[in-house]
């Protein structure tokens, strides 16, 4: 136990010193909506066991999913740092474990289960005394199949197939979960949510236990039990096997030695920027995942019989792939030096234009099916996915070099590709490029929706100024800030003068305002605002959980407007409130003015 404690202590050290400044409130806020999540999954515990279950296996997919999206998962420590120990890969493996339920999500997932008691708590003393272990099993079961998703998606990632096949595959999981109110209410409509599939799939073994004690049935507790032990051991060994082909990976050359027969500097960096996006595999995972997201976020609704949602895979495409490629320098590293020293390289416009010919036609192609397949208003989708592609080719380049988040170089990434970064702030990076993306299609939408063919030509212009003068400003700051960014992504640290962002430590008070409009704008902005529009505007007489369709029909239109400004005025106040402490230090630090002569 001895390397298993050192573990431990190694992981509270780093925790105790980087929950500090903007990571504890990054901790602090997903910390809140988890607890939140599981006073939910409590509740249901002691008022459904079906719906209980059905929670159980939601935060399951988080457990295998969340690290695939937020880079990673938890890499507070990695395998490599015990390469050099001689250490047996089960051992390691052990070790890893044991430090894995140091943090805030084990505990929160802990909290979560917690629900079996409760459940448990109807059905008799048997049926509690079942849930104490069953709680700490499940969760070895949550944070194993996490680490070996997250394993298996690093051998993936290394094969272009893999890549491929990671990307759909998460893509359309990920979809499927943020349109879960369709399958809520096709299993709502056929007789609920099946009991015996909650119970077979292995986050249902811990609530099978507990009824089976609940019920005198001593032996088939214990089986259940014994199931996910089992399951855990089985686990264990395929994480060492796993961790041995990671720390003995060796990058993969690239086959394809074409040679280059560009003849301008711009058309230089579109075709190396092309080859990049065919021939690196985090990139081609990215844009599958936004192609799979796309498609299924479309065609969920298709299990209700409505359509409405279909033509509009690839407007979501383009948002999904703009956001994904918001940190595109960062994702490079250091190679940004061969940028700098080659004056007029015409980067930023090369890559712009890359972007464009990777992601247009795919998505031009995919709303032109779709719209004709679903009989979709073409004026309002045209208009859209041009406005779309065109602000996504503006803003890819300009966030990445305004808001760089210090990337790992290619060649140097881990045995887990999905870390690219050292922090979490790629993932705030591609959120806050969500709403950015959506925003730079409001204008041709509103149009198309006022006077029809009118909005595709308000998309080819706002795409096109979003195209030339965001693409200008990019390269006005990589011209005059280039070495603070190699800088950045040489050393992971800003320099203390004009490129920090970094806002100021707000009291508790205004803090907590600031976490909860941050966190919780976008549900009044996208659910109940942009999304109900849009169900408005194609006349659905899905309701679901929108608010604006349950209103009076002269009401609808108004409600959804008004949650649109409710989102975007939470948005606003969370960025303001930090804004303005800013200024205000700012001026109490300013040098007081000289006092006039003779005063």
């Amino acid at each position: 136990m001895a390397i298993e404690l050192t573990m431990v202590r190694m992981k509270v050290a780093i925790l105790r010193h980087s929950w500090k400044g903007a990571q504890a409130g990054l901790v602090a806020t997903g910390a809140t909506g988890g607890v939140l999540l599981a006073a939910g999954t409590i509740y249901l515990g002691g008022w459904d066991a079906d719906l209980f279950g059905a929670a159980c296996a939601i935060w399951m997919l988080g457990w295998i999913l969340g690290p695939v999206v937020a880079g990673g998962g938890d890499e507070t420590l990695r395998p490599e740092y015990f390469t050099l120990l001689g250490l047996r890969p089960r051992r390691l493996a052990t070790g890893l474990l044991t430090a894995a339920f140091i943090g805030v999500a084990p505990l929160i997932s802990l909290l979560a289960l917690s629900g079996l008691v409760v459940a448990g708590a109807r059905l008799g003393p048997a049926a509690v005394l079942t849930a104490l272990p069953a709680m700490v099993l499940q969760v070895a079961v949550f944070v194993l199949l996490s680490k070996v998703a997250v394993a298996v998606m690093g051998i993936a990632l290394r094969s272009r197939v893999g890549a491929v096949g990671a990307g759909l595959i998460n893509g359309a999981i990920l979809a499927a979960l943020g349109q879960c109110w369709v399958f809520v209410m096709a299993f709502g409509g056929s007789g609920g949510i099946p009991a015996g599939l909650v119970r077979a799939l292995p986050s249902g073994w811990g609530l099978a236990a507990v009824e089976a004690a609940g019920s005198g049935d001593g032996m088939g507790a214990a089986a259940a039990l014994a199931r996910m032990a089992a399951l855990i051991v089985v686990l264990l060994v395929a994480w060492a096997a796993l961790l041995t082909r990671r720390t003995g990976y060796a990058q993969a050359s690239a086959r394809d030695r074409r040679p280059m027969r560009a003849t301008t500097r711009e058309g230089g960096v579109v075709s190396k920027e092309l080859r990049t996006w065919s021939r690196d595999l985090l990139r081609t995972h990215q844009l599958t995942f936004s192609l799979a997201y796309g498609l299924t976020f479309g065609a969920a609704p298709l299990v209700l019989g409505w359509d409405g949602m279909l033509a509009w895979a690839g407007p979501i495409f383009v948002t999904m792939a703009t956001a994904m490629s918001a940190n595109l320098y960062g994702a490079d590293g250091t190679a940004l030096w061969l940028t700098l020293m080659t004056p007029g390289a015409s980067d930023v416009r090369g890559r712009q234009l890359a972007w464009l010919l990777t992601v247009g036609p795919v998505a031009l192609v995919l709303t032109a099916v779709l719209t004709a397949l679903a009989g979709a208003s073409w004026p309002l989708l045209l208009a859209t996915v041009v406005a779309l592609t065109g602000g996504g080719a503006g803003l890819v380049p300009l966030v990445s070099v305004y808001a760089l988040v210090p990337g790992s170089d290619p060649h140097r990434r881990t045995g887990n590709p999905l870390r690219v970064g050292e922090d979490g702030a790629a993932v705030g990076l591609v959120y806050g490029m969500l709403l950015l993306s959506v925003l730079t299609a409001a204008p041709a939408v509103l149009v198309a929706l006022w006077s029809g063919w009118a909005g595709v030509a308000a998309g080819l212009v706002t795409g096109g100024l979003c195209y030339w003068g965001f693409g200008r400003l990019a390269e006005r700051r990589l011209r005059t800030h280039g070495p603070e960014l190699l800088e950045i992504m040489r050393t992971g640290r800003r320099p203390s003068g004009g490129m920090s962002f970094k806002m100021p430590d707000l009291p508790q008070p205004q803090k907590t305002i600031v976490t909860i409009c941050l966190t919780l704008g976008a549900i009044p902005l996208f659910p109940q605002g942009i999304l109900a529009g849009m169900f408005l505007a194609n006349g659905s007489s899905v309701k679901s959980w929108f608010l604006a369709l349950y209103m009076p029909p002269g009401l609808r239109w108004p409600t959804a407007v008004f949650m649109m400004l409710l989102g975007l005025s939470m948005y606003g106040a969370g960025v303001w409130i930090p804004l303005r402490l800013r200024r205000r230090l700012a001026r109490e630090a300013a040098p007081a003015p000289a006092p006039l002569p003779g005063a």
